[in-house]
């Protein structure tokens, strides 16, 4: 019979895998004490946070989550990135936290509901923020109206100072 301390990890777990954008995997074996807080400090201030939790627990919340395939990257010691806000943005800092700290690998990830393996993850860190991507495609869409706009303004002011032209002529 399982202890509700176990039963109630597992309900905030579940809870966490749904509220989060992101969830990365990540393996930690050989990072010393000091090098975690660092990491677990670099986390919060990109809106992610660090948790290690026994794989048993987090299967159980997984299964809860509804987060399928995830289940499989929980072998050996384990430790959830918890990603708020922007996904990409998070995800990016820890991966670029593992280059400071190589103790640390990825093992896979879970971004708004899909379920990515250790290169997957790794690939977020090229994709540009969120705000970025969105600003990319406005100015994408934005150019060809613009260009319209100038293109039907220039024949009228031609017009109007070969008008103006001609009005001072006539005077």
């Amino acid at each position: 019979m399982p202890r509700p301390e176990k039963v109630e990890k597992v309900k905030e777990l579940a809870a966490r895998f749904r509220s989060a954008s992101g969830v990365v995997l990540t393996e930690f074996r050989g990072l010393t004490v000091k090098d975690a807080t660092e990491l677990r400090r670099t986390l919060r201030e990109a809106g992610a946070s660090l948790e290690v939790v026994k794989n048993t627990l987090a299967r159980l919340a997984v299964g809860k989550a509804g987060v399928d395939g995830l289940a499989r990257f929980l072998e050996g010691p384990t430790a959830l990135a918890f990603l708020e806000g922007d996904p990409v943005a998070g995800a990016k800092t820890l991966l670029e936290a593992t280059r400071r700290f190589p103790a640390v690998t990825v093992k896979g990830a879970v971004i708004e509901g899909t379920v990515l393996d250790g290169e997957g993850a790794r690939a977020l860190a090229t994709l540009d923020p969120k705000e970025v991507s969105l600003a990319r495609v406005a100015g994408a869409l934005q150019a060809p109206v613009s260009r319209l706009a100038f293109l039907l303004r220039a024949p009228l002011q031609r017009l109007a100072y070969a008008l103006a032209e001609r009005g001072r002529q006539a005077a």
